[in-house]
């Protein structure tokens, strides 16, 4: 996103000056952090949906609510010290975005000030709740985890590309996420008959020789990107290369098949920013984090890039067509 882009987003917030804190005090205006993980906005859509979600709830920039915004750049070693200057401000809330790595440095900073996620893979398996109905300490928010989710998306690449039998799933090197996504596509991806082949990267510098090995030592057909912050970054290398190597792609992230992916099929991040506004709100009105349950997506979207599908020679089905939420001329 273009840094005007981003200016426009944030409304200017951002720049404000310091506001007195302690959300409980009438007349006293709240100050929320929000950590994100990502160049500039990290995900326009969460960030939308969560400002949408705030006006909802009668809160508006500048007037009655404060937000402090700290993006790293694509530079996960600069998450501590943002959290920590999050923190030193006092601010009411911390909502930490863009991966597992954003939400455990806001974690290790704070033990105190509440925390709301508004998406992450597995937080019990990853260790940053105790469980999904009672999080605990101060920490609680949405997962991106729905069992059929990865099943479901393997189906529709099938419905598209019925022929692919081995499939190359693009995922990350030490990504907690990325493995226990693997792991649970094993049983979908065997019921379906299909080999999957985990190809996996640590940085954008590995992506040319990750689609070297898909077709040329996996010899994959179709490719499944999984849901990693890289990838929203590096999207439009990442659709570059899935089109030169003649690649049906599919992903969870709508923003990967705006760049030139064949097709997504994911959480709709818009509407888990706008439900990550509801535990701030909450919050804010007294509630405590750890007693908050862990929320699931219920909003899925369909995207299809009919360009890419006709770039590549494939006939999109018309029934999948009809289900799509948005089909890209």
């Amino acid at each position: 996103m273009r840094r005007r882009e981003f200016i426009a987003l944030v409304g200017g917030a951002a720049l404000m000056g310091p506001v007195p804190v302690n959300a409980q005090q009438a007349g006293i205006v709240p100050r929320l952090g929000y950590l994100y993980s990502g160049l500039s906005v990290g995900s326009p859509a969460v960030l939308k949906g969560f400002r949408q979600g705030l006006r909802e709830r009668g809160y508006e920039e500048a007037k009655n609510i404060a937000i402090e915004y700290r993006f790293d750049e694509g530079n996960l070693a600069r998450l501590p010290t943002l959290a920590a200057e999050l923190v030193r401000l006092k601010v009411d809330v911390l909502v930490a975005g863009g991966g597992t790595p954003t939400i455990l440095a806001a974690k290790n900073a704070t033990s105190t000030i509440p925390i709301v996620f508004p998406t992450v893979g597995d937080p019990v398996a990853q260790g940053i709740v105790a469980s999904f109905a009672r999080p605990g300490g101060n920490i609680t928010g949405l997962t991106l985890m729905a069992p059929e989710i990865g099943g479901k998306k393997l189906e529709l690449l099938k419905e598209v590309v019925p022929h692919a039998m081995r499939v190359a799933v693009l995922g990350q090197v030490a990504n907690a996420f990325s493995a226990l996504d693997f792991k649970n596509l094993q049983a979908p991806a065997l019921a379906m008959g299909l080999q999957l082949h985990h190809i996996e990267v640590r940085g954008a510098d590995d992506f040319e020789s990750a689609f070297s090995k898909s077709t040329n030592t996996a010899r994959a057909t179709a490719l499944f990107v999984q849901a990693v912050g890289l990838f929203f970054d590096s999207r439009r290398q990442i659709a570059d290369l899935a089109a030169r190597n003649r690649l049906p792609a599919i992903s969870d992230l709508r923003e990967l098949t705006e760049a030139g992916l064949l097709m997504s099929y994911g959480a709709d991040r818009a509407d888990l920013g706008r439900r990550t506004a509801i535990y701030v709100d909450k919050i804010l009105k007294g509630a405590k984090p750890g007693d908050l349950p862990v929320e699931q997506p219920n909003k899925f979207e369909l995207v299809i890039n009919l360009k890419t599908a006709r770039a590549l020679g494939i006939t999109v089905p018309n029934s999948l067509l009809v289900r799509a939420d948005e089909v890209i001329e």
